[in-house]
C-alpha cells in the first residue's frame, strides 16, 4: 500500500505562479502528488504535516552540474582512478540533494552507472540527467592536454574509458560515432563544446570550435533519438551559429548580445548562465587549486554575467539555472540564486530552477511543479523565500522537508 503524506495550511509556490497560493492542502501518495486543493481534506492512515508559517515548493534543478569535477583543475581527474571518482561524486551529488536540489542535469563526465546509482538509493542524491562525456575537437574546450602534450595520448585515454569529461572527435564521421556512442549508453542529452572555455589550457574565450557539418551532424543524432544538443558557448557569434544549426540548450552565454538573444528567443531555445562559477573561482580558486591558466581568462567572462541576464529577459529567452562548479566550489551552489537577485525577480529566479529547468530535461509536468501527477520532489522552507531568495543559502538550513519521489530525505517536522 501506498504511504499517504498530507502537507496542510501550506504557502504554495507551485513552480509556474509568480505569487504563494495560501492555505493550500498538497496530498502525496508514493512517489507523486494526488491532490492539490484550497480545503482541508482527510484521509485515513495519512501522516499530517502542518506547514503554517512555511512554504511548501517543488525541489531544485540545477541545469549545469558537474558529477565528476572531483578537483577544479580538470586535468587532475583523468587520473584518478574511476573508483575514487565515484566516491568523490557521492559527496557532490549527496551534498547538492541536502541543498534542495532534487535533480541535476550534468553537464560532461557523469555516466549511467552513476545515474543508476542514484535511481536504486545507493547514493542518496538528486535525480540525475547525464550528458556522457562532451564532444570536443582537438585543441577544445574539453582538451585538457597542454601546449607541449601529444593530444592523440589523451584521445586514446578518452576511448579507454578513464574517468575523462570529454571525448576528442575531428570531423563529421567521427562527431557522428562519438554521438552515436554516448546515446548508445544512455546518454539523455549531447554536450559540444562551441567555444573557448576558462578551465581549458590552450583555447581562447573567442575560439570557434567544430565546423557548421560537425554541429549539425551532432544535432541530428540527438533528434534521432528525440533528445538533444547542449553546447557550451561564450560570444554571440558562437552562440549563434549554434542556435542556428538546432542546438536547444546554450550553456553560459556571458558575452551574448542583443541579436542574439532575440535569435534564441525566436528559435525557442533554452540559454543557461551560470553565474556563481564565476565568482566562486574569483574569490577562492586559487586557494583550492584553481590552475593559472584558468584565472587569467577568468576575468574575460566574469564581468559580463549580469549584463546577460539583462538582455536574455529583455528578450524573453527562455532562461534556465546552472552552476558549473568545480571541486570543493560545489558548497556555493545555491549562491546561484542570490546572485540573480540582482536583475530578476525571486520568482523569475525560481521558476527559472524548477518548471523551466524541467522543460529543459524534458520533464515538463513531471517535475518542477506542484500539480496533481507531478512527481512528489518538495521542498519545505522556514520562511518566505518569494520574500527573501537567500533563505535558500547555507547549506540547506532553512530547508525543514526535502522530498524525493514521496520519501523524506530531511524532516525536522516529524511528530
Amino acid at each position: 500500500m501506498a504511504t499517504l503524506t498530507i502537507f496542510e495550511n501550506a504557502s504554495v509556490f507551485d513552480g509556474i505562479a509568480s505569487e504563494l497560493a495560501e492555505a493550500q492542502t498538497v496530498v502525496v501518495e508514493g512517489d507523486r502528488i494526488k491532490e492539490v486543493s484550497d480545503r482541508p481534506v482527510d484521509i485515513a492512515n495519512a501522516q499530517r504535516i502542518d506547514l503554517r508559517g512555511r512554504t511548501l515548493m517543488p525541489g531544485l534543478i540545477d541545469a549545469h552540474f558537474h558529477a565528476i569535477a572531483a578537483h577544479p583543475d580538470l586535468k587532475i581527474i583523468e587520473d584518478m582512478p574511476r573508483s575514487l571518482l565515484g566516491q568523490h561524486s557521492r559527496r557532490l551529488l549527496e551534498s547538492a540533494l541536502a541543498r534542495g536540489f532534487t535533480a541535476i542535469r550534468d553537464a560532461a563526465g557523469a555516466d549511467y552507472g552513476l545515474a543508476l546509482a542514484t535511481e536504486s538509493g545507493l547514493i542518496k542524491g538528486p535525480r540525475l540527467f547525464f550528458a556522457g562525456k562532451a564532444l570536443t575537437q582537438t585543441g577544445g574546450h574539453g582538451d585538457f592536454t597542454s601546449y607541449e602534450t601529444n593530444s592523440t595520448a589523451f584521445m586514446c585515454h578518452c576511448c579507454r574509458g578513464g574517468a575523462s569529461i570529454a571525448h576528442i572527435a575531428d570531423g563529421v564521421d567521427e562527431v557522428r560515432k562519438a554521438a552515436r556512442d554516448e546515446l548508445r549508453k544512455g546518454a539523455h542529452q549531447i554536450k559540444i563544446m562551441a567555444s573557448g572555455g576558462v578551465a581549458s589550457p590552450s583555447d581562447p574565450i573567442w575560439n570557434l570550435q567544430y565546423s557548421e557539418e560537425e554541429i549539425a551532424a551532432a544535432v541530428w543524432e540527438a533528434k534521432s533519438w528525440r533528445k538533444y544538443v547542449m553546447a557550451h558557448a561564450y560570444t554571440a557569434e558562437a552562440i549563434d551559429r549554434c542556435i542556428r544549426l538546432g542546438v536547444r540548450s546554450i550553456e553560459h552565454a556571458n558575452l551574448i548580445d542583443e541579436p542574439t538573444a532575440a535569435l534564441a528567443a525566436a528559435h525557442d531555445a533554452f540559454v543557461v548562465p551560470t553565474l556563481v562559477t564565476y565568482e566562486a573561482m574569483g574569490n577562492f580558486g586559487a586557494e583550492v587549486g584553481l590552475p593559472k591558466h584558468a584565472l587569467d581568462k577568468l576575468h574575460i567572462v566574469a564581468d559580463a554575467g549580469l549584463k546577460s541576464l539583462e538582455i536574455l529577459k529583455r528578450a524573453g529567452v527562455k532562461m534556465g539555472l546552472g552552476t558549473d562548479l568545480l571541486g570543493d566550489l560545489h558548497q556555493h551552489q545555491s549562491r546561484e540564486l542570490s546572485l540573480r537577485a540582482e536583475v530578476l525577480s525571486p520568482a523569475e529566479i525560481l521558476i527559472s530552477a524548477t518548471s523551466t529547468n524541467a522543460a529543459l530535461v524534458q520533464r515538463e509536468g513531471e517535475l518542477g511543479v506542484i500539480a496533481p501527477g507531478a512527481l512528489a520532489d518538495l521542498l519545505v522552507v522556514d520562511g518566505n523565500p518569494l520574500d527573501n531568495i537567500n533563505l535558500l543559502e547555507h547549506q540547506g538550513r532553512h530547508l525543514d522537508v526535502i522530498m524525493k519521489g514521496g520519501a523524506f530525505v530531511k524532516n525536522r517536522l516529524a511528530a
